[in-house]
């Protein structure tokens, strides 16, 4: 990416262009919206569009990755990796099932799993920009837990793994059918809760 092209994707415009398309792309998938669309939603022309994104494909990818970077800064500064791990693991599995249940993020799953087998590379730039980005912070932080004596992690991939799974247990299943499509505060927690304290039955230094 050349300097002139940086500083034009940082203008007003640009940012018009991103919402627009994080509305459109939500409420009906990748496929059926057509750039033209956008472009009238953000009150931009085509060709200042195409100037921006010269592929459809490309324009989703920054909303997943703007989106995706987004959530995490904000789930990042909530957290104290100085606390004791339980109340850690507690604060980034209630973020993150707040995320994972959002309407963003049912919706990118959904466009994802829908359109993966065409464009496989819409699926791997969400994993990479979201759920990879959850694993690596996870994996850092078991580090510091462990080298502190409060955790005893064999493979800290498959620990981040294994806690991101027992955060979504009997919710995400129920999501991404359609039985249940909101979940209380108090739902959400009592699963959260019961991931936490499962992983540190298993890792947790006894």
């Amino acid at each position: 990416m050349n300097e002139q092209t940086a500083i034009i994707r940082k203008g007003r415009k640009f940012a018009q262009v991103l919402e627009s398309a994080r509305v459109l792309f939500m409420q009906h998938g990748f496929e059926s919206v057509r750039m033209d669309v956008i472009a009238q939603q953000a009150q931009v022309s085509k060709a200042t569009l195409y100037n921006y994104f010269p592929d459809k494909r490309m324009l989703f990818m920054e909303v997943a990755r703007q989106e995706c970077t987004q959530q995490a800064a904000q789930l990042e500064a909530s957290v104290d990796e100085e606390q004791p791990v339980p109340e850690v693991l507690t604060i980034v599995g209630r973020g993150l099932m707040g995320i994972i249940l959002s309407e963003f993020g049912r919706n990118m799953f959904r466009v994802c799993v829908s359109e993966c087998e065409r464009f496989p590379e819409l699926g791997q730039q969400f994993y990479e920009t979201g759920p990879a980005v959850m694993k690596s912070r996870l994996i850092e932080f078991f580090g510091q837990a462990v080298a502190r004596g409060e955790l005893v992690v064999e493979d800290y991939g498959l620990a981040a793994d294994q806690f991101a799974e027992l955060c979504k247990a009997g919710l995400f299943l129920r999501q991404v059918t359609g039985v249940q499509r909101q979940f209380s505060p108090a739902e959400v927690e009592q699963v959260v809760d019961a991931a936490v304290a499962m992983f540190m039955a298993r890792y947790g230094v006894k």
